[in-house]
């Protein structure tokens, strides 16, 4: 089985485990609704949003239009290099694990923005459901990401001689996430602590190739 074959496996997989678990939420959940799946530290939790990974927002009906289009290209660009790395054997396929972790979770929260608002109604204060005889909830672009995962491990105050915050109530860790989000986040991860030397010379390696054939065409 080749590297390409691999990686297309993973991105697949992620992506499928990813939509069957968001459509599944979607489904039988309304907004807040939640499970308690281990003690209080790991939460099922139902929220969208119109932005970024794990919850954080990007202004805007505008600010939501270059987000989309963003990831699209973003997608595009990883979509190249992953196919490109794919096909040089001295590339630790690790490193190509990485760049398809990074690749399917950008495509799975693409997905949400681009066809959630056409496929859903709204989830606030019901249950949604998957094409709606009224149509979605917003149009092409506009649709929202489902995120689930909610680990509020450690609960308490701040400390009173904290300026602004202190005595204020603090959940670690706040934001609620997904699959494709957590894949993301364990690709960069990755690149950063085992990859980051090599990632370096593959760039050099690059330059060092289109420095040749400038100078050849000269």
């Amino acid at each position: 089985m080749s590297r390409s074959v691999k990686s297309l496996i993973i991105i697949f997989l992620i992506l499928i485990v990813d939509q069957v678990l968001k459509i599944w939420i979607k489904t039988n959940f309304a907004i807040g609704d939640e499970i308690v799946v281990f003690k209080n530290w790991f939460i099922l939790h139902f929220v969208e949003n119109n932005g970024m990974a794990f919850g954080f927002e990007f202004a805007g009906e505008y600010g939501k239009i270059f987000l989309s289009v963003f990831r699209i290209l973003a997608v595009v660009v990883i979509g190249w290099y992953l196919f490109k790395l794919a096909k040089q054997k001295e590339i630790p396929f690790g490193f190509i694990v990485s760049i398809s972790l990074i690749f399917a979770g950008a495509i799975g929260n693409i997905i949400d923005s681009l066809f959630y608002g056409m496929i859903f109604n709204d989830s606030y204060g019901q249950i949604a459901t998957l094409f709606p005889e009224g149509g979605g909830y917003e149009t092409f672009l506009h649709g929202r990401v489902v995120d689930m995962f909610y680990f509020p491990l450690i609960e308490g105050r701040y400390p009173e001689w904290i300026p602004k915050v202190g005595g204020n109530p603090f959940i670690f860790f706040r934001p609620v996430f997904n699959v494709a989000d957590s894949a993301i986040t364990v690709g960069i991860f990755s690149i950063l602590l085992f990859y980051r030397k090599h990632f370096n010379k593959v760039e050099e390696k690059e330059k060092e190739v289109v420095e040749t054939e400038n100078s050849t065409e000269v």
